[in-house]
Parts: C-alpha cells; structure tokens; sequence
C-alpha cells in the first residue's frame, strides 16, 4: 500500500514515518518540500504521489502568530485539508487528517464528545474547525481525528519546556485552570497505524464504512500544574533540577495574543468503541515517554 504522509518533521510526523513503514512504501514530505499554503501544489504532489492512504500531519501550529497571520493559517489548517480529501477521493484513497480540541471554548464543564457544539475562541481553533468541515464536506473514506496536548521529548513542547525551567528556576508558576489530556505524540502514532493493521488489505473501504470524527488523545485529564508536577516527577535526571517550590497561577496571569479555552477534556469513548482502541492514561504514558531511550 503506498502511503502519503505530511508533515513528517513535526512531533506526530516524525513518529508517524517510524510506525507506517511496515504496513506499505511511506512518501514522507513537509515544508519547504511541498507548501500546503499553495493549493496547486498540493495538488500537484497528490496526482503524482497517487496515494491510496494520506496521513496529514501538518499544519500551521503557531497558535499566537495565527492571530497576525489568519489568511495563512486559513491556507494550511482549512483550505489543504479540502484539497487532500478532494484529490484522495478522486483517488479512491483513503485520508487521516489531525486536529484539535482548541475547537472547542472550554465552557461546556465536562469532558467534549464529537456531537459537542465547537466554538474556537482564536484563529488556530477556527482554522482547523473550517478545515475539519471541509474535509466532512467532501467525504469519501476520511478519519478526523481531534486530539490535545501533544508533546514530545524530541521537539519543543510543554513537557521539554518544563523540565528546562525546573534547571534554571527555584520556582515555577505554572497555570491551573488550563485542563486537557496530555498526549505522547508516540501513541498517537502508533494507534493511528493500528487502524491499518486492523483494516487489512482492504483498508480503504473498511475505513470509508466508519468514516467520520473522532476524539483520540491520552486518557484522563490534568490541569498544567498537575501535568508540569509529573513531569519533575519522572524526570530521568532529577539531580539537574534546581526548582524548589512549583505555585498554582491563571491563565490571566499570562496574556496572550490568542485567547486559550480552559477545560477542553475529550471524551474518546466514540474511537474505543468503533474501533476496539485507546491511548493508556496520560501519566502511563508520560512515565514511559521519560523512559524511552532517545532516537
């Protein structure tokens, strides 16, 4: 099966290029290679790639920069996405496409399930809302799937950011009104290739018969200053910390250009019952992550 996948520098992507090549040829590409701003060149890269499966993974992540930079933000989180699931149902071809509970404004006050109104309160939220949409829009055998809080020890993330603080800070000011599910980028990988595994060979139809949206993120849910505290906790090299106390803070505390929602927990009940699968607890997963040798 031959396999397109976007967005293979970033922190799902690269772990998206290690899980996907035994279940067929992997075309890995990204930025500046392909432009997902300019259409035709998506275009371009679908008809001469001729996928049967497309995983993007990219997308423009710079939740304040999006603020100043909408109409490329729009480009790449809400026009591609149109334009994949277009071309990969002109293909016959099956497409996986990643999105966001910052779709959501964390006033519902429980855990967000798919049928959950969204209501993105800052560009990056609204981009991949109109992105998602299209890709509902057009049809064909699609996944959509909302995840939060990803992080990896290979790239910047909150989890790197953390254990970098606690070496230079006696004390960390970390916010509390903040909630979502941590997500190791590596199980979000891994799961995502399982639906291959699971699909066999004829995975294109068998996934275009449970096609849809999908909530799939780490189980459970954790403020930041819950999620920073184990971080410390498993850090595997705890003598370099130099962090004494860690204090609760709001978000208020710390203005943005982009307005963060506060309680974006996702519900992932939808994915384990369709498709027999879950991610392991945030903290399960977050021991292993620390404990991952380096690749």
């Amino acid at each position: 099966m031959r396999i397109l996948l976007l967005g293979n520098t970033g922190q799902l992507g690269w772990e998206l290029e290690r899980s996907l090549p035994p279940l067929g040829e992997v075309f890995a590409i990204d930025y500046p290679q392909v432009d997902l701003a300019h259409l035709n060149e998506v275009r371009t890269l679908i008809r001469d790639c001729r996928p049967q499966v497309i995983f993007n993974a990219a997308a423009y992540t710079a939740v304040d920069r999006a603020e100043s930079e909408a109409d490329l933000a729009m480009a790449i989180n809400a026009r591609a996405p149109g334009v994949l699931a277009e071309e990969a149902r002109a293909l016959g071809a099956a497409i996986i496409h990643y999105s966001t509970d910052y779709v959501f404004d964390g006033m519902l006050g429980k855990s967000y399930s798919e049928g959950d109104p969204p209501n993105p309160l800052n560009m990056y939220g609204k981009s991949k809302l109109e992105g998602e949409q299209a890709v509902q829009q057009i049809g064909g055998a699609y996944l959509i799937l909302r995840t939060s809080w990803v992080y990896s020890l290979r790239r910047d993330s909150f989890v790197t950011k953390v254990l970098g603080w606690a070496r230079k800070q006696r004390t960390l000011r970390l916010v509390n009104d903040q909630i979502s599910n941590p997500t190791w980028c590596r199980m979000l990988a891994e799961a995502s290739a399982q639906l291959m595994v699971n699909g066999g060979e004829g995975f294109v139809s068998w996934l275009g018969e449970r096609s849809g949206l999908y909530h799939l993120a780490g189980s459970g849910f954790a403020s930041r200053l819950e999620w920073g505290k184990m971080i410390l906790k498993f850090d595997p090299r705890p003598e370099e910390q130099v962090v004494q106390e860690i204090l609760p803070a709001s978000s208020a505390e710390f203005p943005t250009p982009a307005r963060r929602p506060l309680f974006t927990a996702l519900n992932c009940a939808r994915f384990r019952d369709t498709f027999g699968l879950h991610l392991p607890d945030w903290q399960d997963a977050l021991r292993l992550a620390m404990e991952a040798p380096p690749q």
